[in-house]
């Protein structure tokens, strides 16, 4: 088979060891020479692979994805300059019964020579910082509504029925009720004047509601979960914060996808960690949603289609889009909601959220890949509706413009929605957010 890299080399990652295989042109460029090395993975032994990778002219490097184990070994020869490729260990499985780390890295470095591996995207490293940040972020904010949860939970067992009454029981009110709750206060007509706003209202029910069975043993649970949700709103602040610094040089793509029904600031930033802002690295639209498994797969064997249920592909993403699509059904007179509700009645919610996902992200793509903002059309549009026309267009036209000049083409209108180049007043008139 013909040789696509001549110098290649092939690592296989594991917690405690490394092991590498190098393949290069024989002594007088006859055959091939493959020599294996083990290492430690410790930062230090890591350097004196990059060394004996580089003294062996090495062009081209490619590991498993291992869990995370992989990761220290990239960043290092990262730095040096290595051409990386990461790839699935799924698609480079070896014939049962004979795996061992030294073959898995020498059939690792005979697929790369031979150029039949394919990489598997690997964002560069301010998106990746991004994404550390958004992911944690969004379990900070997972816990924070399970803690939400078991207060209520504990005030049902204390047959405290606050939440029957007050529509947040964390709201002012409801949190400075709590508070004498925990501190030993049980008169029900106190804790009611508590009440702020238009809760004092419902003064009466508040009374009602606030007469239960509430003990020591409830105050303990009720404090220590409060305390520890005054932490996490804390340290989702100090994120947020964090966010917006490592977020800024692409803060133009995240106001654009702001401009999509249904996203709003975090979930656009949650969209940038994952996909990145750069395109090119998906040639088509359909690439990305392959990638982010948000479109059906192919399973066709003797002429007969089976299952075409979507892999798993970025499940990061997929939550997102999820809940955006989600918000974008409850929007009024917009083309996402019009397709949600369609899709609903026939094939159930679940799946149209899920359809109305893989339209969100085609859009992300589109205005990334264009730098233009989203104009929806309407519920009433049809796909081939008319879109507006940049004023420098030579002459009007039918097609949606994403233009920013004259080189760059249109993306196709396929849907309900057009695609518009960025400008002050577009961005002032956008619809408020729902994420």
């Amino acid at each position: 088979m013909e040789l696509l890299v001549e110098r290649a080399a092939a690592l296989d990652v594991g917690k405690d060891e490394v092991v590498a295989c190098v393949r290069v042109p024989g002594p007088g460029g006859r055959g091939r020479r493959q020599e294996i090395r083990t290492y430690p993975t410790f930062t230090a032994t890591l350097e004196t692979l990059a060394d004996w990778l580089a003294s062996e002219g090495v062009t081209q490097v490619v590991m498993e994805a291992t869990g995370q184990y992989w990761k220290p070994c990239w960043y290092v020869l990262e730095q040096r300059g290595f051409a990386l490729l990461l790839v699935n260990a799924h698609h480079v499985k070896i014939l049962p019964g004979r795996k061992t780390d030294v073959g898995d890295a020498a059939w690792l470095c005979e697929l790369l020579e031979c150029g039949l591996l394919r990489g598997s995207f690997v964002p560069p490293p301010a998106i990746r910082q991004l994404r550390d940040l958004t992911r944690y972020r969004k379990r900070l904010i997972q816990a924070h509504s399970a803690e939400c949860q078991r207060i209520q939970k504990t005030l049902e067992d204390a047959g405290i029925k606050l939440d029957s009454v007050a529509a947040d029981i964390l709201g002012v009110s409801g949190r400075a009720m709590l508070k004498a709750l925990v501190a030993g206060e049980r008169d029900p007509g106190v804790l009611a004047e508590l009440a702020r706003g238009r809760l004092r209202a419902k003064l009466p029910q508040l009374r009602q509601a606030l007469k239960g069975r509430f003990s020591d043993h409830h105050g303990l649970l009720v404090g220590l979960a409060l305390d520890h949700l005054e932490y996490l709103e804390a340290t989702i602040a100090t994120l947020d914060g964090r966010v917006d610094e490592v977020i800024a040089p692409f803060a133009v793509a995240r106001d654009r996808l702001d401009t999509i029904v249904g996203v709003g600031k975090r979930a656009a930033e949650c969209i940038i960690a994952e996909v990145g802002v750069d395109m090119g690295v998906f040639p088509t639209a359909g690439h990305l949603a392959s990638w982010a498994g948000r479109c059906p797969g192919n399973n066709v064997t003797g002429g007969k289609r089976r299952s075409g249920r979507p892999t798993k592909g970025n499940r990061w993403l997929g939550e997102v889009l999820v809940e955006c699509a989600w918000a974008a059904a409850h929007s009024r007179d917009t083309y996402l909601a019009a397709q949600f509700w369609r899709l609903a009645r026939r094939i159930g919610k679940k799946k149209a959220a899920g359809a109305v996902g893989h339209s969100i992200l085609v859009i992300a793509w589109h205005l990334l890949a264009y730098d233009c903002d989203y104009h929806d059309l309407a519920a009433t549009s049809s796909c081939d509706a008319t879109a507006t026309v940049p004023a420098s267009a030579p002459s009007p036209s039918s097609r949606p413009s994403a233009t920013r000049s004259p080189s760059n083409p249109p993306p196709p209108n396929t849907r309900g929605f057009s695609f518009q180049p960025r400008t002050a007043s577009s961005a002032a008139s956008r619809r408020s957010p729902w994420l």
